[in-house]
């Protein structure tokens, strides 16, 4: 794997205009700028597409509360989770035009950044995993969190049903969430907060677990205190590489 851009930037103060100006780097320095960009909005990614046929039927993706973006370039894919489906075509250079005013232009560009990171062999996981893999690293998760942290309070931003399920026989936890359907509901043995609780949550645990659409819909910076943050899920890949952030995705392609 390329690691030359590897941990250029730091998460505590990221910033969009930031995360443009390094792809127009990446972008200037491996002569792409011309080079054109696929995104396929998700209302053409059937929920079967993006995630199989998991046993669970309460993942977001199945649910239809999130969609998955997709982008292509020179058959190198990203992927990243938004609420907002949509179409774009264009090069590099257009890409990095964008306002990234809403979430489907952030999704794009998070999107076509993960899958310019993965042509140029930069990563490896840009492709969310399918069928009964989601369950299974959900239950690697529960490694993962004793390895790293022993028995910690574990804050979880957004649920994400087969890791919440798994981590709560395992360890104390709180979790926040956007919908409002599981807001106000046990899920789990774990009621699910609203997200204007995310900062006590976070304050609460020892260790926050967020998942990655968080950098799509602008709130990542909220999740950024005196904790140890790690991000979950395909949609951070590129920006996990980019920062050396931690990410976890067991499944991921």
């Amino acid at each position: 794997m390329n690691g030359k851009y590897k941990g250029c930037l730091k998460i505590d103060d990221l910033t969009y205009e930031q995360l443009k100006e390094k792809m127009a780097q990446i972008a200037l320095e491996n002569s792409l700028q011309e080079q054109t960009v696929n995104v396929v909005s998700a209302r053409t990614l059937k929920p079967v597409e993006s995630i199989g046929n998991p046993e669970r039927k309460d993942f977001p993706l199945v649910k239809g509360r999130e969609v998955m973006v997709e982008a292509d370039f020179h058959g190198a894919k990203g992927q990243a989770f938004t609420d907002m489906p949509g179409e774009f075509q264009g090069t590099v250079g257009e890409i990095l035009e964008m306002d990234l005013e809403n979430n489907l232009e952030r999704a794009v560009f998070i999107a076509s950044l993960n899958a310019v990171l993965r042509h140029l062999q930069c990563l490896e996981c840009t492709i969310h995993c399918k069928d009964e893999e989601p369950e299974e690293c959900a239950q690697c998760l529960v490694d993962y969190v004793r390895k790293e942290f022993g028995s910690p309070k574990i804050a979880f931003i957004g649920l994400q049903p087969a890791m919440v399920d798994h981590l709560a026989r395992n360890f104390n936890m709180r979790v926040t969430d956007m919908d409002p359907d599981n807001q106000g509901q046990t899920k789990y043995g774990i009621p699910i907060e609203p997200v204007d609780q995310t900062s006590d949550v976070i304050q609460w645990g020892d260790v926050v677990f967020a998942t990655g659409s968080t950098l799509v819909n602008n709130t990542y910076r909220s999740l950024i205190q005196d904790r140890p943050l790690v991000f979950y899920g395909v949609t951070v890949s590129g920006i996990a590489y980019l920062t050396d952030c931690p990410q976890y995705c067991y499944n991921g392609h």
